[in-house]
């Protein structure tokens, strides 16, 4: 028919049969191509921002706790002196409510009349250590739990907040009170707020969380925070000096730590901690398929063949009060 309107002078335009079919092929490759290129690119976006992400949220989960750790034992003018009841501390009547009291003889928020040292820190790993903290529910199994206690500074000269503990401290004596306008009667004391911190994973939903316990006058130990998604699991190694010259000379997990070294009634003193992070994917990626060991110090932590990426961060911080007893 084409053949026959060009033989009478009629132009003819458009495709044949065949050159239509080969041009839907041609348009099938290339669109196979481009769908490949997209989905590659897609798959790339995935996999940086999912790194991108574990490495933010390490960093943030390491830089809470590492300033903690770093200040612990810092006890204002009190610094490196033990706090004994009815000598030289006093503490508000009718104690903390809701309280997170330790391992150890003298291990709340606040110190008692046992005679004992009042212990600064401690830990122990949730599902494995015989001790716990009877406060917390649902902690992670296999994961380590920190308890912190300090003072914050700079001292403060308006210590006002009712819903705050504070100190009164000069180099002899200590009084733990509430924040008011008119704080204690000490000659020469300074006023620092006080804090006592715990810290632990337990899930949201299927989401491991890294939480904080914080100390409060009305709720006690009950003021939780939500601190950072994905954080799967964290271990703490702690360093002992043995020879005096302030420097760890071994680290050792919590389980062999003992009651007499936490409370340095050794020659061991406890100047450094390190800390691993094991940090997982908020979300799934199909794509992927996780098989890695991951290693946290002296345990080695093993992926269950699931969709998650993670990734191990550390940190080894130096206390700047190595000596928390005199």
């Amino acid at each position: 028919m084409r053949q026959l309107m060009r033989n009478k002078g009629i132009q003819v335009s458009g495709f044949s049969l065949v050159e239509l079919m080969v041009a839907m092929v041609i348009g099938l490759f290339l669109s196979a191509g481009l769908f490949s290129m997209f989905n590659m690119s897609a798959t790339n976006v995935t996999t940086t921002s999912q790194f991108n992400q574990l490495q933010e949220n390490g960093r943030i989960a390491l830089a809470l706790v590492e300033r903690d750790i770093s200040q612990l034992g810092f006890m204002g003018d009190m610094t490196g002196t033990d706090f004994v009841l009815g000598a030289n501390t006093q503490i508000p009547a009718g104690g903390v409510p809701n309280d997170c009291v330790g391992a150890g003889a003298n291990n709340a928020s606040l110190p008692n009349n046992t005679p004992s040292h009042f212990r600064r820190l401690w830990g122990y790993e949730s599902g494995v250590s015989g001790d716990s903290l009877a406060c917390l529910n649902s902690v992670n199994s296999g994961t380590d739990v920190l308890q912190i206690k300090r003072l914050i500074g700079p001292a403060t000269t308006t210590p006002n907040l009712n819903t705050r503990y504070y100190v009164a401290a000069t180099p002899n004596q200590a009084i733990f009170f509430v924040g008011n306008p008119a704080p204690p009667v000490l000659a020469n004391a300074r006023f620092w707020e006080y804090q006592h911190h715990v810290y632990y994973i337990a899930n949201d939903g299927d989401i491991p969380v890294l939480r904080r316990r914080t100390l409060s006058v009305n709720n006690g130990m009950a003021n939780e925070d939500q601190l950072v998604e994905g954080i799967e699991n964290i271990r703490v190694l702690y360093g002992f000096d043995n020879d005096g010259d302030n420097t760890a000379d071994s680290f050792m997990p919590v389980q062999n730590v003992t009651n007499l070294m936490w409370d340095n009634e050794l020659f061991q003193r406890l100047v450094a901690l390190r800390i691993f992070v094991l940090v997982r994917a908020v979300e799934a990626d199909n794509s992927y398929t996780n098989n890695t060991d991951y290693v946290l110090g002296d345990k080695t932590v093993a992926a269950t063949g699931d969709n998650f990426r993670r990734k191990v961060v550390s940190t080894t911080v130096v206390l700047e009060n190595p000596v928390l007893i005199r």
